[in-house]
């Protein structure tokens, strides 16, 4: 099973970007795919954005399109989110996840990943 490490995050002023790296370590095949996540108080766990391994295809949540980007590091084997334009509302414990065996198609739930990182606490003043 993969390993999942998360840095990254902090806090910013409402417009402001930050970056999200998840590195990854243990095996990777070629059906892995990649997911963020993000939990705010009180609330369900909620999907970004997903990009599989092999053909870096993406797939954004539609509050975030156009301003966070996905994409992944084969040869560092890391997964990054950059995050622009931050809102308030984007205020939350981001999460990376992995996925062996989910299906691409479901890969906006979280019952599709089987590896977690710790969480990365990001919060965006108004």
């Amino acid at each position: 099973q993969v390993q999942l490490v998360e840095s990254g995050g902090g806090l910013v002023q409402a417009g402001g970007s930050l970056r999200l790296s998840c590195t990854a370590s243990g095996p990777i095949f070629s059906r892995y795919y990649m997911g963020w996540f993000r939990q705010a108080p009180g609330k369900e766990r909620e999907f970004v954005a997903a990009v599989s391994w092999t053909y870096s295809t993406t797939i954004y949540e539609d509050s975030v399109k156009g301003r966070f980007t996905i994409y992944r590091d084969t040869a560092k084997r890391t997964v990054n989110l950059q995050m622009n334009s931050l809102r308030p509302g984007d205020t939350a414990v981001y999460l990376c996840a992995a996925s062996h065996s989910g299906r691409w198609s479901f890969a906006h739930l979280p019952r599709e990943y089987e590896s977690w990182g710790q969480g990365n606490q990001v919060t965006v003043s108004s």
